[in-house]
């Protein structure tokens, strides 16, 4: 999971530190660590347990480390978010992707993350969804999401192209997660691979299309996989989503019911720890 060594936490030893995204390892349930500072906190056996997360008042940019005073997109501040090639308008929609015109903010970047092999997926988080992730983040990204099933259905050769491939599959089915519903439980199963099968049948053209521009090899139908199944360690589920709020409470303290996603469930609320990525907290155990 890490080469970092897990701290464990007592009422003796608070954690200082920068948060960032949860780690997690695919397992049965999935194994969450919580990274504050140079520390990585195991959550699975807080389960049950009052925590308290303390937001200390600082914010420090995760590329540059500059203090600011409002996280953009989960941790920049707004000199990198309006620079960095990872904050551009073409990672939430990588059908624009602008490489092959050369505008692309840092080519070596794009090169790394954008110009190398992605994977083509449905998931069911609140239901089936299409996405797309580089294969390197295969099953990270689908725990991200709080998905409860996965199915890989095309390897493809670039970011550009996959996103291609996703905006004609959303024309048929969702591609986003509803993360209230979400966090309200386990979604009913589906038949990930009759969804595949639909989906290729209704977009065949298109991707006979893409193969054409981009060549056969580029873009694969992968016939071949299983769907995954992606358990969560929840004691208990939300009958009403509250989401918790660092900016509005400095101080959070509750039971920690569940961690989904990158949401700890608590009795108290449900706190989104990527969205505080680059905060600057305290961590205890009550």
């Amino acid at each position: 999971m890490s080469d970092v060594l897990s701290q464990s936490v007592t009422t003796a030893s608070p954690i200082s530190g920068q948060l960032q995204k949860m780690k997690s390892q695919l397992a049965d349930p999935v194994m969450y660590q919580l990274p504050v500072g140079e520390s990585l906190v195991s959550l699975n056996e807080l389960l049950g347990q009052q925590i308290t997360l303390k937001f200390l008042g600082a914010i420090h940019c995760i590329a540059c480390g500059r203090k600011t005073n409002k996280s953009f997109n989960q941790g920049y501040c707004f000199p990198c978010f309006k620079k960095l090639p990872q904050c551009d308008s073409c990672i939430m929609s990588p059908e624009k992707c602008h490489y092959d015109q050369g505008t692309c903010r840092d080519a070596t970047w794009g090169d790394q993350f954008c110009m190398t092999d992605h994977i083509v997926y449905l998931a069911n988080s609140s239901g089936v969804k299409v996405g797309i992730t580089r294969l390197s983040q295969v099953p990270t990204r689908w725990i991200d999401q709080g998905a409860t099933q996965a199915l890989p259905i095309m390897r493809v050769a670039t970011r550009q192209q996959s996103g291609l491939v996703e905006a004609a599959m959303k024309a048929f089915v969702a591609d986003k997660t509803n993360w209230r519903t979400m966090l309200k439980g386990t979604s009913d199963e589906v038949d990930l691979v009759n969804k595949r099968d639909e989906l290729f049948a209704q977009c065949a053209e298109t991707i006979t299309s893409l193969q054409q521009q981009f060549g056969v090899q580029a873009l694969q139908a992968i016939t071949d996989a299983k769907p995954y199944t992606i358990n969560y360690p929840v004691l208990q589920y939300p009958v009403k989503v509250t989401a918790l709020n660092f900016d509005k409470q400095s101080e959070i303290t509750g039971t920690l019911l569940g961690i989904k996603g990158q949401y700890l469930i608590m009795d108290i609320g449900v706190l989104n720890i990527r969205k505080y990525t680059a905060y600057n907290i305290q961590f205890s155990i009550v």
